[in-house]
């Protein structure tokens, strides 16, 4: 951390501010680009000071989070995590469609318990069905656990790092006090805020693309009617100029019959 140290006061260590908006801004052109591109990036803190602002700023991206405890092989055992948490949802559909009616009052409150217990491990990441692109969090050396398994899957690791870190662990580090509310806020907030960016652009370029499909639908189905209409009249015109004529284009004979032509029919003398 010494680069990242502007200077020492009373044995307390100040982090130079200027490495923190270079860090900060780095990590945040990264983060937007992994929003843009539609992964998912997991919001890790579990520090007291930092559960409930981390927790609002990633539900208002939509992005998973753990902020109460890691569960050990929540990356590198995700399939076995993803086990636990459809028993989670089916048991939240139990008790929300009334199937739990049909049991006794000790078994629905051994249900909701074992709901609520899960809710608060796993709640964060119900709604992912893979592993995250990306990984936040608010104190590398806390978030130990989390750290090791994402490097282990190459997972992209961003982190606020304090002055008793290693910031050589994390690709992404943002120099910053990871103890203080306020710094947290300030961290968490703008790299928020670059997501939901991403998040912008990548609906906004699917917009673009639905609009420019439609056009490009809209100019093929006119094409296909002047086609057809060009087709109906060249129809048109060929049997018009066919008209009174015989096989092969050429003019009828007209065949005259009895009497025609001022003649009179052989043997039909006067009498």
């Amino acid at each position: 951390m010494l680069p990242y140290i502007f200077a020492e006061k009373k044995g307390i260590h100040i982090i130079d501010l200027n490495k923190t908006v270079d860090g900060l801004q780095e990590a945040a052109s990264a983060l937007k680009a992994i929003a843009r591109s539609g992964k998912k990036i997991m919001f890790v803190a579990t520090k007291k000071q930092a559960k409930e602002i981390v927790q609002e700023s990633a539900k208002r991206v939509n992005m998973p989070f753990v902020t109460e405890r890691w569960l050990g092989g929540m990356l590198t055992n995700f399939n076995t995590v993803r086990k636990s948490v459809k028993k989670m949802q089916s048991i939240e559909k139990m008790l929300g469609d009334g199937s739990a009616e049909n049991l006794n009052k000790k078994e629905r409150l051994t249900l909701t318990r074992e709901r609520d217990k899960m809710d608060k491990v796993l709640g964060g990441i119900a709604q992912i069905s893979r592993v995250p692109s990306a990984l936040f969090m608010v104190d590398i050396g806390h978030e130990h656990i989390a750290l090791a398994e994402a490097r282990r899957l190459n997972i992209s690791t961003f982190g606020m790092v304090d002055t008793n870190c290693d910031p050589n662990k994390v690709d992404f580090a943002i120099p910053a006090n990871d103890d203080a509310t306020k710094s947290i806020a300030i961290i968490v907030n703008y790299l928020t805020a670059a997501i939901a960016e991403g998040l912008q652009e990548r609906q906004a370029n699917k917009d673009e693309e639905g609009d420019q499909n439609e056009m490009d639908e809209s100019a093929e189905a006119k094409a296909a009617r002047f086609e057809q209409k060009a087709d109906d009249g060249g129809e048109r015109n060929r049997r018009g100029a066919g008209g009174g004529r015989g096989p092969g284009g050429a003019p009828k004979r007209r065949i005259a019959g009895p009497g025609a032509g001022g003649r009179r029919p052989a043997g039909g003398g006067a009498r």
